[in-house]
């Protein structure tokens, strides 16, 4: 596994290995990896002859505040973990690399990034996408791979794709979880053992309105206060938002019927979680 730092070196790379006739499969991280990150890494070497991995702690995407400085970075043991799953590349740019002097170009996708987490972190998805933009401009992978937790990333990256016609193909994976049902991110990391105790609540609350909606149950407010009922019961948590919505427009739906998402974010502690299930 190659570790490289210039944009212009990684082209060049990658120009090659296209010549050779190879295809190029790609994971956008920030880093610290987990298991969900590695099962990216897994499925992308499955498909692909290449595999490259970005780390990159973006700045655009962190509000004021925000966990910028303290996100949870371990290079030496990203660098195992990626060359154990037989990744080929990994790409770990300074921020003056991505972003140069005088840089001012930015992806704006419109009401979409406004919606759920949008709705308070109002500068997250421009940045999110700016940076997923120009990874994509300079690996060119055929298909690039991303989690179903970061659902409405997921779908802003989509839409982006389709919207600007590229010709990388996204791939969304299943969340991973850890054995208590809670969805793994490199913010786990910030939770003491009372507020990890405390975060499983989310996916319980979660899979407790799936089973729900399975046997009947159709009303969204019904299903969501069935959720939030499980989820206050812990002091621990503040729960940001709990909502029903299309897994495609992501607008609030009036059915729990074919094509609901219940999504959520909460604060424990340092930590601000999402999670989401698909309800039918």
């Amino acid at each position: 596994m190659k570790v490289i730092k210039s944009i212009a070196e990684l082209k060049t790379a990658l120009k090659e290995e296209r010549n050779q006739g190879r295809s190029i499969g790609f994971v956008a991280t920030m880093g610290y990896f987990h298991e969900g990150h590695l099962s990216l890494m897994r499925e992308a070497e499955l498909e692909n002859d290449i595999v490259v991995v970005s780390i990159f702690v973006n700045p655009t995407q962190f509000g004021p505040n925000e966990d910028l400085d303290s996100y949870p970075r371990d290079l030496k043991k990203d660098i195992e973990l990626a060359e154990s799953v037989g990744v080929d590349y990994l790409f770990t740019p300074a921020a003056d690399e991505i972003y140069p002097p005088g840089f001012s170009t930015y992806v704006d996708i419109g009401p979409l990034a406004s919606l759920l987490c949008g709705a308070s972190r109002p500068n997250h998805f421009k940045g999110v996408l700016t940076v997923v933009l120009k990874l994509f401009g300079i690996v060119g992978p055929d298909g690039a791979y991303f989690g179903k937790k970061d659902y409405q990333q997921l779908t802003l990256i989509k839409k982006m794709a389709n919207e600007l016609n590229l010709a990388t193909e996204v791939i969304a994976l299943e969340i991973v979880r850890e054995e208590d049902g809670l969805a793994m991110s490199s913010r786990n990391k910030y939770l003491n053992g009372d507020e990890r105790r405390a975060a499983a609540s989310l996916s319980r609350a979660l899979m407790a309105a799936k089973r729900a909606a399975e046997r009947g149950e159709r009303d969204p407010k019904r299903l969501i206060e069935m959720a939030k009922s499980i989820i206050e019961k812990e002091e621990l948590i503040d729960l940001e938002y709990i909502t029903i919505c299309d897994n495609i427009s992501l607008e609030p739906k009036n059915d729990a019927t074919g094509g609901a998402l219940m999504a959520l974010a909460a604060r424990i502690g340092k930590a601000r979680l999402i999670d989401n299930i698909e309800i039918l």
